[in-house]
């Protein structure tokens, strides 16, 4: 198979029953968006982002885009679209930029706008993403230290990997809200780190939290380990989707 081995991935999904359609004002600093899929040829750098423009009452403009000599053969993203009345949400992104400030912290700490009554669940994931092409890509961002008032954010690269730059975005919600379900599946729940598999389909069950519909899901990649003697293919989805679960996919 011509592609790179997905030594280890993860994805978080956020699932929720879409409360209206359209209405309000989409507001930017709340349209959090990640990438789930890429294809990008080894032959260069790695390098690509999502960006959000032109923002109006009935639309905005999302963007994938890649620089300098990548060769990007496909990139699909993720969106989760809040309006401000939507203020059980917090959310907002973080770049570690070691190109501007090679010191640049591995984590930092984000305090939230309101403290919330008991720490919150919290969703974090890639959307933007810049390293060497020549070592392992091995990237992992996610959300430790949790408590009301804020919590954590962390970036976290190893082994030889060359990261330049990348930014993470994260999603906060009540841990007491109803109607949502979220949590972060890992390749290395089914199998280890060194024995890779193309493929994987496990299913999971949604547990106490019960829908009145089929809901929608938000997937977003927040781990990747990939070796790069072949092109980075990587997509996470879901599918068989039912108000009592799930089936979840990360493939090479």
């Amino acid at each position: 198979m011509d592609t790179g081995l997905a030594v280890e991935a993860e994805a978080e999904a956020l699932v929720e029953v879409a409360e209206g359609e359209g209405g309000d004002v989409l507001d930017v600093s709340v349209a959090p968006r990640a990438v789930y899929t890429l294809d990008i040829s080894n032959g260069a750098n790695n390098r690509v982002k999502s960006t959000v423009s032109d923002v109006t009452k009935n639309k905005a403009d999302f963007h994938v885009i890649s620089w300098d000599d990548t060769k990007l053969f496909g990139c699909i993203q993720n969106v989760f679209a809040l309006a401000p009345a939507n203020v059980q949400f917090f959310a907002g992104e973080h770049m570690r930029n070691l190109i501007a400030d090679p010191e640049t912290p591995a984590s930092v700490r984000v305090n939230f706008d309101r403290p919330f009554v008991t720490p919150p669940k919290v969703v974090v994931f890639f959307n933007h993403l810049d390293f060497e092409n020549d070592t392992h890509w091995r990237l992992t961002t996610s959300a430790t230290a949790i408590d009301a008032t804020g919590f954590t954010f962390n970036i976290v690269t190893w082994h030889d990997t060359v990261l330049y730059a990348t930014q993470a975005g994260w999603i906060t919600y009540p841990e007491d809200i109803t109607h949502i379900y979220s949590t972060s599946v890992n390749t290395r729940d089914l199998h280890p780190w060194d024995k890779p598999q193309a493929t994987q389909s496990p299913s999971i069950m949604f547990g106490d939290v019960g829908f009145c519909m089929v809901p929608d899901v938000f997937v977003a990649l927040n781990t990747i380990d990939i070796d790069p003697e072949a092109n980075l293919r990587v997509v996470a989805y879901v599918d068989n989707v039912r108000q009592e679960g799930l089936t979840w996919h990360i493939d090479a």
